[in-house]
């Protein structure tokens, strides 16, 4: 089996649209909402507090209407809400692998599986809004693939780009939701980390503290100390958001072994891993399951460097026969 290491150059892709500090007057102009959250940090910048889940679900609606052109789209109380830069990445830099192995790739003819879309469904949208890709998202829970797919019905740039599918069998991935027939370009997964409900908890708690400490050493204000002391909504999430039995090992190593089972119906499958340690782990299932190739792919933002995992089980040959019908 074949390993590359794609280092990122520090920084966001030079195609995410989210450079720099956010533009409040931009966003503030596509939601006029979001005004009335915007406080002044110790710098004199405008900014949100962080910690309020309000404050930062409001900035992905401007941000999303803003930059992708979604003007509806809102998540059920208690779903995951994310940092949308960090995921864009994740897409842009699929979407250069892609590139690299056919120059003449026509974006639009690409077909995408995102496991575990989430009520948020910020894969699908930025996959199809900045590539044109078709886009089809699965998970286990009712209410995300219910509301997933009304905000891909109710804006006119996603309609009939992107379809969401309920996957019944909660310990499968694409069993059950990849057809006999479909064809698919690439994967995307943002695999539940944590081991237990605790687990998931703990990490909540952990992050909420962090932002305190941080705010005290900025000197910021805390005048919101009631939403503070009672927020975990800006890292919020469902069960299966947040957490599996095994945590993100047992689930990356299971996704390993099923996509062996779909070798012939998906070129490049990919997920996320959060903790670094389990990139060798992934690496040796994947070369149990015998994939040919594999790509470990870090992205950096600020302080914070994340990483991508993406193998196939086609050799360079075949995927150029496969890529020769994209062009």
């Amino acid at each position: 089996m074949k390993a590359i290491t794609v280092k990122g150059k520090a920084g966001l892709h030079p195609r995410n649209l989210h450079q720099g500090r956010y533009d409040f007057p931009k966003l503030i102009a596509a939601l006029p909402e979001l005004k009335r959250y915007v406080i002044k940090n110790p710098k004199g910048e405008q900014s949100i507090n962080f910690s309020d889940p309000t404050s930062v679900k409001l900035l992905n609606k401007a941000l999303l209407a803003h930059h992708y052109g979604v003007t509806f789209w809102d998540i059920p109380e208690g779903y995951l809400c994310p940092p949308i830069p960090g995921r864009a990445d994740y897409v842009h830099r699929l979407a250069e692998l892609l590139t690299k192995e056919s120059k003449s790739l026509k974006h639009k003819l690409v077909r995408a599986l995102d496991v575990g879309v989430g009520a948020n469904c910020i894969y699908p949208i930025v996959g199809s809004t900045q590539y044109g890709w078709t886009y089809v998202g699965s998970d286990v829970d009712p209410v995300s693939v219910k509301n997933a797919n009304l905000i891909a019905e109710n804006n006119s740039g996603l309609k009939g780009k992107i379809e969401c599918r309920l996957q019944s069998q909660s310990r499968h991935f694409f069993k059950g939701i990849i057809k006999p027939g479909e064809h698919y370009d690439v994967t995307t997964c943002n695999p539940p980390f944590h081991k237990s409900l605790q687990e998931a908890q703990q990490g909540t708690e952990r992050k909420l503290k962090n932002l305190s400490v941080n705010k005290a050493k900025r000197g910021q204000d805390s005048h919101n100390t009631k939403a503070n002391e009672s927020t975990t909504l800006n890292f919020g999430g469902q069960n299966a958001e947040l957490w599996c039995p095994g945590g993100e090992a047992a689930f990356i190593k299971n996704m390993a072994f099923e996509s062996r089972d779909f070798a012939e119906q998906v070129l490049w499958f990919s997920t996320l891993i959060s903790k670094k340690d389990n990139v060798r782990w992934m690496r040796k299932n994947l070369d149990k399951a015998g994939a040919k190739e594999i790509q470990i792919v870090e992205m950096s933002q600020g302080q914070k460097v994340s990483r991508f995992i993406a193998w196939t089980f086609k050799t360079p040959q075949q995927r150029q026969q496969w890529l020769k019908l994209k062009s």
